[in-house]
């Protein structure tokens, strides 16, 4: 089984990460009814929905989905460092199941978009081809 956590803070952006990352699941031999979507209000609740996944045990990876775009404030720096940390955190906490890292922190919604279309630049494609690599080729960490 796969989990994905998505942000659905910058919808539209979020959305394209995850049509790209069920692409490349499903190229990759990967069944709908073996892929769970969970959904959480901004990226700074995504290590949270990530972490309380570990505890399922029914999980041979799970992908984090989310979009952060620079503002005009320090915001940006503070949410990024903080979901890229805690991400880390469970990653290095929690060595199966595995943990892929597909949030975007861009500089602007230009960048955010044009790295979640239908297209070969698509993160939420990569992190789907990077979940594929680690299941079928039995990359355990521990």
């Amino acid at each position: 089984m796969i989990g994905i956590v998505v942000s659905v803070f910058n919808k539209p952006i979020t959305d394209g990460l995850l049509r790209g990352c069920i692409k490349s699941l499903k190229e990759n031999g990967f069944e709908e009814n073996s892929i769970n979507i969970f959904y959480v209000p901004g990226a700074f609740e995504l290590p949270a929905k990530v972490k309380k996944l570990t505890e399922n045990n029914s999980y041979d990876c799970i992908i984090a989905l989310g979009c952060i775009i620079k503002g005009e404030t320090d915001h940006y720096h503070y949410i990024s460092q903080a979901v890229t940390n805690g991400i880390m955190s469970v990653t290095l906490e929690k060595t199966n199941p595995h943990i892929i890292f597909g949030v975007l922190t861009c500089q602007n919604k230009e960048l955010a978009y044009a790295r979640s279309g239908d297209n070969e630049k698509n993160k939420g494609y990569e992190a789907g081809a990077a979940a594929s690599h680690q299941i079928k080729k039995g990359n355990i960490l521990n």
